[in-house]
């Protein structure tokens, strides 16, 4: 009976899809005096995002706005470290919690690509000068976007006690 029960209510997995390869092209890439990743220490760093020349036009007004989002790709994450720990503790920190990678921000993911919003301090022919930006030297850039407070702000959001509690210590 019970083996019947088992074969009656047994979910089988469905199959994962193949997806397509996305291939991406870099719109552009950075320029500032960092030349190694580094955990802190970004908020005062300047840089320039240098656009494609033919990519230009593709910045009309956007000067207009206080901040931006820049999307780009850790180049120098190596391939067979990407995607390479699905477990760890944030910062290597083992009094942190053991997280899922993609439960934290780390770069070695199995796509990294990296997105943050940054102060928009000029725009200049093809080059963007912002602040802030947690990009090495060199990192392409995938995308810009302006940064929209109604709709890339989550004014609710919840957070994990553990960062909650980094943050008020980084806030001391």
């Amino acid at each position: 009976m019970l083996d019947r029960l088992r074969r009656i209510f047994r979910r089988e997995p469905k199959a994962f899809p193949e997806l397509p390869d996305v291939r991406l092209t870099p719109i552009g890439y950075v320029r500032n005096r960092v030349k190694e990743p580094m955990a802190d220490g970004w908020a005062n760093v300047e840089s320039r995002v240098i656009i494609r020349p033919e990519l230009a036009d593709m910045l009309l007004n956007l000067g207009d706005y206080s901040h931006v989002i820049i999307v780009f790709w850790p180049h120098k994450v190596p391939d067979d470290v990407r995607g390479s720990k699905p477990q760890l503790h944030p910062r290597d920190d083992e009094e942190l919690p053991l997280m899922g990678v993609l439960a934290t921000r780390s770069q070695i993911r199995p796509n990294p690509l990296l997105v943050t919003p940054v102060p928009l301090l000029a725009v200049k022919g093809n080059v963007l000068k912002v602040r802030g930006l947690d990009a090495i030297d060199g990192s392409p850039v995938l995308d810009v976007k302006p940064y929209l407070p109604h709709h890339d702000s989550i004014t609710d959001a919840r957070l994990p006690k553990w960062v909650e509690d980094a943050q008020a210590w980084r806030n001391r």
